[in-house]
């Protein structure tokens, strides 16, 4: 049973609390209908991401065993078989799209358009340089507008802004690339024989790229922050506060992934670094006082 657990990765679910995105800026976050309607949605983007983890660790499971970390995930080091692994996949991306299609036909496509991408990345994405790190951006996209399309039976006009859209693809490109820089740093000349693209990666190449996506991110967020349609639809000019916590949480991030030598697990530096963690914190704070105690 623990190894069960550990083969759906609870620990990455906080990825999916970008789903909760749309219900918190559109202002609905207090109200319990709509709160209860977006956790929803959270929950089932847990249970599909777990079910597309376990599909990418069967995938995956003979390079996995010649990796000084993965190796020891459950199908990697045999305590659970590939049959159990694909069974228990199976299940958990047809239990998730099925309570989906119950909250709401567009949040359900949502959900499916979700699960066949990460389906396409394990099994043929994740091998191309480039399209692999974008192909899990799009994927926090979708988790982003499904936060929204899950609130459309209660609101049609409930949207999410295109420049906080934009933010998360480049903080989600930022993650993924800064990971991908660990990998590399870690696996030095094995890196081609665990994955083909990560081969065609290099530290130098990432070293452009990270900082390059970790820029685009702050100046989407920053314009969102001043956006006149921001404005009007908040009734506030205030989110611009919020900017230094989010350039403070970028920068701390690269000093993670450069001189620490972290970002293997983006999940896991979160939760292990206070100064990172607290940022955070402090940052979902003022957003929550600004736009329901402002």
């Amino acid at each position: 049973m623990t190894a069960i657990v550990s083969l759906a990765r609870p620990k990455q679910w906080i990825k999916n609390v970008v789903v909760l995105a749309g219900v918190t800026f559109a202002g609905k976050l207090s109200d319990p209908t709509f709160a209860l309607r977006a956790l929803a949605a959270f929950a089932v983007f847990c249970v599909l991401s777990s079910g597309t983890y376990v599909l990418n660790d069967v995938v995956d499971a003979e390079a996995d065993r010649r990796h000084p970390e993965k190796r020891d995930r459950p199908v990697a080091s045999g305590r659970v078989g590939k049959g159990a692994a694909l069974t228990f996949s199976g299940a958990l991306l047809v239990t998730g799209l099925a309570v989906a299609w119950t909250l709401g036909p567009l949040f359900g496509t949502t959900c499916a358009g979700f699960v066949a991408l990460n389906v396409l990345y394990s099994t043929w994405l994740k091998r191309h340089v480039i399209v692999d790190v974008m192909s899990i951006a799009v994927g926090f996209m979708m988790r982003a507008i499904g936060g929204v399309e899950v609130l459309r039976d209660l609101e049609a006009r409930v949207a999410l802004s295109d420049w906080l859209l934009l933010c998360t693809f480049f903080l989600a490109l930022f993650m993924a690339f800064g990971k991908r820089r660990a990998e590399m740093v870690l696996l030095e000349e094995e890196a081609k024989a665990h994955r083909p693209a990560l081969g065609d990666y290099s530290v130098g190449l990432l070293d452009v790229i990270v900082p390059l996506v970790s820029g685009c991110a702050i100046l989407a967020y920053s314009i969102y922050t001043i956006w006149p349609e921001t404005v009007r639809k908040l009734g506030t000019d205030k989110l611009v506060y919020t900017v230094p916590f989010v350039v403070y949480g970028f920068l701390r991030y690269l000093f993670l992934i450069r001189e620490r030598g972290l970002g293997g697990n983006p999940s896991e530096i979160l939760f292990r670094d206070a100064a990172l963690t607290a940022s955070v914190v402090v940052w979902a704070v003022a957003i929550v006082g600004i736009l329901y105690f402002g």
